[in-house]
């Protein structure tokens, strides 16, 4: 048999029902550098390591643009979105986000934002039961919008239709129409708010994300349309809300033993190193996609113009060649030794700048370092639950959300 050829059986299904563990499970029965399948009725070939992720960055090799499924730009990212342009074009809009998502200042900025909504909200946490998910979404929504500058009326619809958006992106059936109905709503009401900052009935802050978009101009000159202004601005909020997987993953990861001490200490080192560890450990895209732009060779192995390329995520944070004990979740592992770019890649690999690595990676570490631990210090009951995270759901979570009960903060006792 020749093994260049793609399958004849079509392995959409297949993923759909095995989620995460598709493409590992892949990797496990084949003996070749790549993995060869067939989805929605497309040659693909699937590929890992940090070599591969510097190969599937590079420019002449793979396009992203082309790549993206109609329904995952209809939930997800958005139809227009930076995700979706390649070449000059990916570059001048990235730089919009690189100069609003990153550096010490902005990412303080959010994380200020974000801790004393956090603050506020925890003292009402001892009257009620909390599902830590949804009450990191609205926590997330409401610090997010503040710093990006948008007014918010009803936070906790928008930060339902930010969760919605995320969780039905990977899917088929109820929670893909669910995505799609809460875009809808949410492109309706920011490309209203673009409208009404360039008439004058709204006021952009200076110096916000807000103001950003509004005057943004692409490598053509023109600024963006109302629509595709609105999706870039929920590709600002969106991803920073979808930081409530990850706490309600911090939650999960604290029963782990000793984990909790140890963020008590308050030991920067150790906090960063835990939000390292949640993004490795815990699942949440699965793979990238990418497009071969010509005739390309991996490590011998052939592979066509146009075929699709997907970068496994999942398989390379748990992959045995890359991480003692990868299915332990052990923070320590990143202390003094940060992780390199083409190493630990939960939101893309690559250089920020010229690649389509997350431009808000470093907001979603340094918010995750300063969450962590405060949910650390915090005491609190965990009632029978379903706590299971089951891989063949996209993206996954803890099934009951985490709840908490009889929360109450830690007294500790005064130096003498």
């Amino acid at each position: 048999m020749n093994q260049s050829r793609p399958p004849i059986a079509d392995s959409s299904l297949a993923l759909l029902a095995k989620g995460y563990t598709w493409l590992p499970d892949r990797w496990r029965r084949t003996g070749a550098p790549l993995v060869r399948t067939r989805l929605m009725g497309q040659h693909a070939v699937a590929l890992q390591g940090p070599e591969a992720v510097r190969f599937f960055y590079d420019e002449r090799h793979v396009e992203r643009g082309t790549a993206l499924p109609g329904p995952v730009l209809s939930t997800l990212f958005g139809h227009g979105a930076v995700h979706t342009l390649d070449g000059p074009a990916h570059r001048v809009r990235k730089e919009m986000f690189l100069s609003l998502l990153t550096g010490p200042k902005a990412v303080a900025e959010v994380v200020d934002r974000v801790t004393e909504v956090w603050d506020e909200a925890v003292q009402s946490w001892p009257e009620r039961p909390v599902v830590l998910f949804d009450e990191a979404s609205r926590i997330l929504t409401r610090g997010v919008c503040q710093w990006a500058g948008i007014p918010v009326d009803d936070a906790d619809s928008v930060a339902r239709d930010m969760v919605a958006m995320v969780d039905g992106f990977a899917t088929p059936g109820p929670r893909h129409w669910r995505a799609r109905r809460a875009r809808s709503r949410s492109e309706s009401w920011l490309a209203g708010l673009v409208e009404d900052v360039r008439a004058g009935d709204a006021t952009a802050p200076a110096g916000s994300v807000l103001e950003a978009v509004v005057r943004h101009r692409d490598a053509d000159g023109r600024p963006l349309d109302p629509h595709t202004a609105a999706v870039e601005l929920l590709n600002v909020i969106r991803p920073t809300v979808a930081v409530c997987w990850f706490v309600s993953y911090a939650g999960h990861a604290l029963r782990t033993p000793g984990v909790k001490e140890r963020l008590r200490e308050d030991d920067p080192a150790y906090a960063m190193a835990f939000a390292h560890e949640l993004r490795r450990f815990y699942p949440f895209a699965p793979f990238l996609g990418g497009r071969a732009v010509t005739d390309l060779e991996w490590r011998g192995e052939p592979i066509p113009s146009g075929t699709l390329i997907l970068l496994d995520l999942y398989g390379q944070n748990h992959d045995p060649d890359l991480w003692d004990a990868p299915y332990a979740f052990a923070p320590q592992r990143f202390v003094g030794r940060p992780p390199r770019p083409d190493e630990l890649v939960p939101q893309g690999g690559a250089d920020r700048a010229t690649g389509h690595r997350c431009p808000g990676e470093d907001i979603t570490v340094a918010l995750l370092a300063a969450l962590g631990p405060r949910l650390a210090r915090l005491e609190y009951d965990v009632p029978e639950q379903d706590l299971r995270i089951p891989l063949n759901r996209m993206p996954a979570r803890v099934r009951s959300g985490f709840v908490l009960h009889a929360v109450r903060t830690r007294v500790t006792a005064s130096a003498h």
